[in-house]
């Protein structure tokens, strides 16, 4: 059986060049539209291309089969150079359902390739994507190259021997899709082949399904006149060393238990699971030989008071969650806060107020993040940009929990937590070591001091059973010193004072702010968290074009580093994009006195390169119309 195909030429097939590719597949959430992102990923990793990708699953986890809701979409760019996101336009769109197709066609570049199974289009299942006449039918179509390949028949078919269900061997139709897709970019089969063996080892009906499957759709397009062109993407000049293809939770992970190993302390990390940052505490889990202790608690509190617990034990504690579980836990992280204990809190941001969007990315969280707690409780704040970065920052927050004892907020979000990269596996010898110091018993004649700060304004982190250095703990005002419960307004306000101090005395401590583009001039492109690639990007692309533009990325958000006001008064205008109403603009004008134009999208999805582009080009027009 062959395709049916709109808008094209039967010539002999010919091998185009591609310097990258973008492809995006979408179906039903049971339709294995994941997996089949996975192996894409991982096969062209392999094949040695830089990789970016954006899973993006459905907020309704039980929504009906077939409906708008339930779609489950992953969307892929392999290229032959460094890139910085999945990609904007998509080149190629595998469309298993109609709702899959009418949620995603926007977003499929002109003339290209769409690919679609024919079977899925019947009425029953126009109906559930509540489509009042056949999407494939109409004009719109002229737009694309358009395959309708009935992928259920052939998949059907390729697996009949094996005398399976129907409904078994329709859940083969991904393999199918993706043994096309492989040999329309040129991916070698045997790494998924090899990914079958050992994912359905037992099972050798199932094993010998995916194959066959697998090996159909490769064979379909290699037999069909259907295609014009296959498409080759050359492998990334890329910094030579052993490469391992990451998502960000678990870098966050790897990065939590480097940090462990690199501090002598054992890793506690007591959470409660929660949408995006539940692949955290899934990750630490498998990972008990290298002393990772887990504790999945029945609620958030309980999570970060386990956590908190571990860190008055001397151990490293850790919590993740996502903005819901933040606001359980703020009274407690109050708590770490007046003990001052070293103690670092993820927050994986998704979008919306209370359930909202689980699934959906957001920045939503950074004035909560800055200030969502009772009293003044100042604490570090440091985002991840990258999937890879979550490794580095992971370090970076253990780190400046123990120098200055405080608990340390850590941002991600779901766009990180579940995109992958690329990443450059460290040599362990390259890691930087973080000290930790605990006090030894008093010389005698002498009362441990608990709340005795050293240069830094830390406290000393004293370990229980240690002879002489008993001390109060519990959430009451300290006195200065000893430690004490106090009621005294004077040392109410000189502890406030001081804990604000601790914390923008880390300005000193961090890495000057650094600047891609001219250092000074009209326009510096100022972002933080997962909106790092596409303003990269953008910026790259308007510096080629001849603009007088910049771009600043911010690690750290709470205190920003030092040289940031100086930086920024060096540009005309100041944008700031944001998945979020304007959050680090507010803090931006306040802290600063200085005024940004915002940049905001609060959809539960990232920006693509081409908004911020745009924004790019008003702004300059903008100025130059004023010159």
């Amino acid at each position: 059986m062959s395709a049916t195909t709109e808008n094209q030429d039967p010539t002999v097939n010919n091998i185009e060049q591609m310097e990258s590719a973008t492809v995006r597949l979408v179906g039903d959430s049971g339709d294995g539209m994941q997996l089949f992102g996975t192996q894409l990923t991982n096969t062209s990793a392999l094949a040695g291309n830089d990789v970016a990708t954006f899973p993006d699953f459905p907020a309704e986890i039980r929504a009906p089969r077939g409906t708008r809701a339930g779609v489950s979409g992953f969307q892929v760019q392999f290229a032959s150079s460094e890139i910085y996101t999945p990609g904007d336009q998509l080149d190629a769109l595998v469309a298993m359902n109609p709702a899959a197709l009418v949620t995603n066609l926007a977003d499929l570049k002109r003339n290209g390739l769409l690919i679609v199974n024919e079977d899925s289009f019947e009425a029953r299942d126009l109906k559930l994507a509540n489509c009042e006449t056949n999407p494939l039918d109409s004009s719109e179509m002229d737009a694309y190259r358009l395959f309708k390949i009935p992928m259920t028949t052939l998949t059907r078919n390729a697996v009949e021997e094996l005398g399976l269900s129907v409904k078994i061997a329709d859940r083969c139709r991904n393999f199918f899709a993706m043994g096309l897709i492989y040999w329309l970019y040129e991916r070698d089969l045997e790494p998924t082949l090899r990914f079958i063996q050992e994912k359905f080892a037992g099972k050798p009906d199932i094993v010998s399904a995916n194959e066959r499957a697998l090996r159909a759709g490769w064979n379909f397009g290699e037999t069909t006149e259907a295609f014009v062109s296959t498409y080759h993407v050359d492998p990334a000049d890329l910094p030579a060393g052993t490469y391992n293809n990451i998502m960000g939770n678990q870098a966050l992970a790897w990065g939590l238990i480097a940090a462990s190993k690199m501090s002598g302390k054992e890793l506690f990390c007591g959470t409660y699971p929660i949408t995006p940052a539940s692949d955290i505490l899934h990750e630490l889990s498998k990972h008990k030989n290298f002393g990772v202790r887990t504790f999945q608690a029945e609620d958030e509190i309980a999570a970060v008071c386990s956590s908190i617990g571990a860190a008055f034990g001397g151990a490293m504690g850790v919590t993740a969650s996502s903005g819901p579980g933040i606001a359980l836990k703020g009274e407690a992280i109050g708590l770490a806060v007046i003990l001052e204990l070293p103690l670092i809190v993820i927050n994986v941001q998704r979008g919306g107020p209370s359930t909202g969007l689980p699934t959906k990315t957001e920045q939503s969280d950074l004035l909560q993040a800055m200030t969502g707690r009772n009293g003044e409780s100042p604490l570090p704040v440091i985002a991840a940009r990258s999937p890879g970065d979550c490794f580095d920052v992971a370090q970076e927050a253990w780190r400046l929990a123990v120098k200055y004892m405080t608990p340390v907020m850590l941002l991600s979000d779901g766009y990180i937590a579940n995109g992958a990269e690329p990443w450059l596996i460290p040599k362990v010898d390259e890691l930087a070591p973080i000290p930790v110091t605990h006090p030894g018993p008093p010389d005698d004649g002498e009362t441990f001091q608990p709340y005795q700060r050293d240069e830094k304004l830390a406290r000393p982190w004293a370990l229980p059973g240690t002879p002489g250095l008993m001390h109060r703990v519990g959430g009451l005002e300290k006195a200065d010193g000893t430690g004490n419960v106090s009621y005294d307004p004077n040392n109410h306000q000189n502890m406030t004072d001081i804990r604000a101090q601790k914390i923008e005395s880390i300005a000193h401590d961090i890495p000057p702010q650094s600047v891609l583009g001219p250092d000074k001039g009209d326009l510096l492109v100022l972002s933080w968290g997962g909106t790092y690639g596409s303003c990269m990007t953008a910026v790259n692309r308007s510096i080629a074009k001849g603009m007088s533009v910049a771009h600043a990325h911010l690690r750290y958000l709470n205190p920003f580093p030092a040289n940031l006001q100086e930086l920024l008064s060096s540009y005309r205008t100041i944008l700031i994009p944001e998945l979020n109403a304007g959050q680090l603009r507010s803090l931006i004008r306040s802290t600063f006195l200085m005024d940004a134009v915002g940049l905001n999208k609060v959809q539960g999805k990232p920006f693509a390169v081409t908004e911020i582009e745009s924004a790019i080009q008003h702004e300059i027009d903008t100025l130059s119309s004023e010159s």
